[in-house]
């Protein structure tokens, strides 16, 4: 198959994905497959809640959007166009993918096809039905691909390179078990903002997107704030407050209820607003519910700080006050090309 016919059916699965959002899902004509999977995918991100109870339709809606737009013809020639597609070598590739947020390995899954290798997709507990009704429906659209994809319920077997993601200390087993194997493994990152206090409202709220986004489950999502020294949290406060509505979903507010009382309880200073708690501390990793905050004297020895730090920080939300920073907001749409843990993944799947 080739790699324009590979686009060209991810093209369409874009197309099909561009159809549904929560508040205006419309059926448009002159979409492949709609006939058959329409109905059943909206269906499907009904029952995600209960298949796990942080899948709300919100955050499903969110991310199969996110995927519509990403999935276009401009974006995937842009994306693959730096690679060189001449070599014919495919290989089984093992995929052991987190479950998080919705669709977190769709990524790793595009990479593998588009590249012209076999996908043994072994799913996380979490996360066991978006990805392979969408596999579902590129087989349909271009049914060559049904050799090329697996879905494994056990024990992995005959791959030849794996991409595995979990947290540090499966990370470890990971790295143990698959020592003989190419493999890209994955751990645990968290993003961070760095504020100077000149930030707008306006920049505030959008920070809030990428502190509440998905909960605060991803590891795109901002968990510390490194902040100057004397900073006020009030507008910080007041302009984050438009998504008090988190508190309302169940889990998230058992989470804050429990770690609000662990820290009360171990005397920690908290700064309150009743959905959300801030907590100096020099960790990187927040629990739920939870952001902290460290200040700092000078920005530049800041950037020098992160840069040693790179490799437990998946994004940093800045006003271009720091290097490769992203804006405020943007943490949760990630272009084809910004590559989890700045590994390129293209890059491997084509010289292994």
């Amino acid at each position: 198959m080739t790699l324009e016919t590979k686009k060209s059916v991810f093209v369409e699965l874009g197309k099909f994905l561009s159809q549904f959002s929560e508040d205006n899902t419309i059926k448009k004509d002159g979409v492949l497959g709609n006939d058959l999977f329409f109905d059943d995918f909206i269906a499907l991100i009904k029952l995600s809640q209960s298949h796990n109870g942080w899948y709300t339709p919100e955050q499903v809606y969110f991310s199969i959007h996110s995927w519509s737009e990403a999935l276009t013809e401009e974006n995937l020639n842009q994306w693959l166009s730096a690679y060189d597609f001449q070599t014919d070598n495919s290989k089984n590739i093992a995929l052991i993918l987190a479950g998080n947020i919705p669709l977190v390995g769709f990524h790793d899954f595009l990479s593998v096809l588009i590249t012209g290798h076999n996908v043994l997709v072994k799913t996380s507990s979490n996360d066991q039905h978006l990805l392979p009704f969408l596999a579902k429906y590129i087989i349909a659209i271009e049914p060559e691909l049904a050799d090329s994809i697996h879905f494994v319920d056990g024990k992995l077997d005959n791959f030849d390179a794996v991409i595995a993601t979990g947290s540090n200390n499966t990370a470890r087993y990971f790295e143990y078990y698959f020592k003989d194997k190419p493999s890209i493994i994955r751990k645990s990152r968290n993003s961070v903002a760095v504020l100077t206090g000149k930030e707008t409202k306006e920049q505030l709220t959008a920070l809030g997107e990428d502190i509440f986004r998905y909960f605060g489950l991803g590891c795109r999502n901002v968990s510390k704030l490194f902040v100057p020294k004397d900073y006020s949290f009030v507008g910080f406060f007041e302009a984050i407050f438009e998504y008090q509505d988190v508190i309302h979903y169940e889990k998230y507010a058992n989470n804050y209820d429990y770690n609000k009382a662990v820290f009360l309880m171990s005397n920690f200073k908290l700064l309150d607003n009743g959905f959300l708690t801030l907590k100096e501390d020099k960790s990187h990793a927040s629990p739920i519910s939870s952001v902290f905050y460290e200040y700092y004297e000078n920005i530049n020895a800041l950037q020098l700080r992160l840069q040693s730090e790179s490799e437990q920080i998946q994004c940093i939300v800045a006003d271009s006050t720091i290097e490769n920073s992203v804006a405020f907001g943007q943490t949760q749409n990630p272009r084809l090309w910004n590559y989890a843990d700045n590994t390129d993944t293209i890059s491997f799947l084509l010289t292994i």
